[in-house]
């Protein structure tokens, strides 16, 4: 029975990998946790722009006060500086966080951005990050300076400061969300919900009210884009493939014809003799 067990286990050794086979569930969620990890080579954009983040959350709570006032309005996405430095405003105000703590933004990038860079790509991650916090600010911001121009708002709400990461934050969120299958679509919608639900009740701000929904709903509608973009690899690979295939043919048959050829024309002359 012992040299059954020995057998068994060596016949097993050799088609299973050593460390699943030593340390069975738990090496498997160990695996599955590394490969979720952001790193340089897997999420370069999720870091360098975490990066960027602490450098100037760390920058406004070392430096002068009234310097990092006034970078901050420069930067601010208000509507006055929409209308007169739309770009600048545009850009800038994703630089900063909204206070002085930077930590949540780890969790919030690590739960959103990462996995959605892990699985689209860098490039598609940045864009949808980027038209989710371009896209929430605009409607925002537009919100204010229609009830401005109408009446129904103060003057000065054009110039309250606003900066943060938080629309290309929820942004990717939704778009992670519309990736998932419907149950955990749902329940990741569900809870974002609530979470803007209880922002809306308690902060009782227009651009907030917004632009939170905004950005999610941004991110939702450019997961069916990022779902289409999925679906075609496998086509394009295929065509390749088979592309590649037909080359590899028509070089087999154009060599073997050669070679054919070759040998024809070295017997001819010992046949003429």
């Amino acid at each position: 029975m012992a040299g059954l067990r020995r057998a068994v286990v060596r016949s097993a050794s050799a088609g299973a990998p050593y460390g699943m086979l030593r340390y069975g569930l738990r090496a498997g969620v160990f695996e599955w946790l590394l490969e979720r990890v952001p790193t340089p080579r897997r999420t370069p954009f999720t870091l360098g722009y975490l990066a960027v983040v602490g450098a100037t959350t760390t920058f406004a709570g070392l430096a002068d006060p009234e310097l990092v006032q006034r970078l901050q309005e420069a930067s601010s996405s208000d509507g006055h500086n929409l209308l007169q430095h739309p770009l600048r405003a545009l850009v800038l105000s994703g630089f900063w966080v909204a206070g002085e703590v930077w930590m949540p933004y780890l969790w919030g990038f690590a739960f959103t951005l990462a996995p959605l860079e892990r699985r689209v790509g860098t490039g598609r991650a940045a864009a949808v990050f980027a038209i989710g916090h371009v896209a929430a600010t605009l409607l925002s911001q537009g919100v204010v300076i229609a009830a401005v121009e109408a009446g129904r708002m103060a003057p000065e709400a054009m110039d309250h400061l606003d900066i943060g990461v938080s629309y290309g934050v929820l942004a990717c969120l939704g778009a992670v969300a519309g990736l998932l299958p419907w149950r955990g679509r749902a329940l990741a919608l569900g809870g974002v919900g609530l979470m803007i639900a209880q922002q809306i009740a308690t902060e009782k701000d227009v651009v907030t009210a917004v632009g939170h929904p905004a950005a999610v709903l941004t991110g939702v509608v450019l997961s069916r884009w990022l779902r289409r973009i999925e679906r075609r690899p496998p086509r394009s690979r295929a065509r390749e493939a088979q592309a590649r295939t037909v080359a590899t043919a028509a070089s087999a048959a154009s060599t073997a014809s050669s070679a054919a050829a070759a040998v024809r024309a070295g017997a001819r002359p010992s046949t003429a003799r």
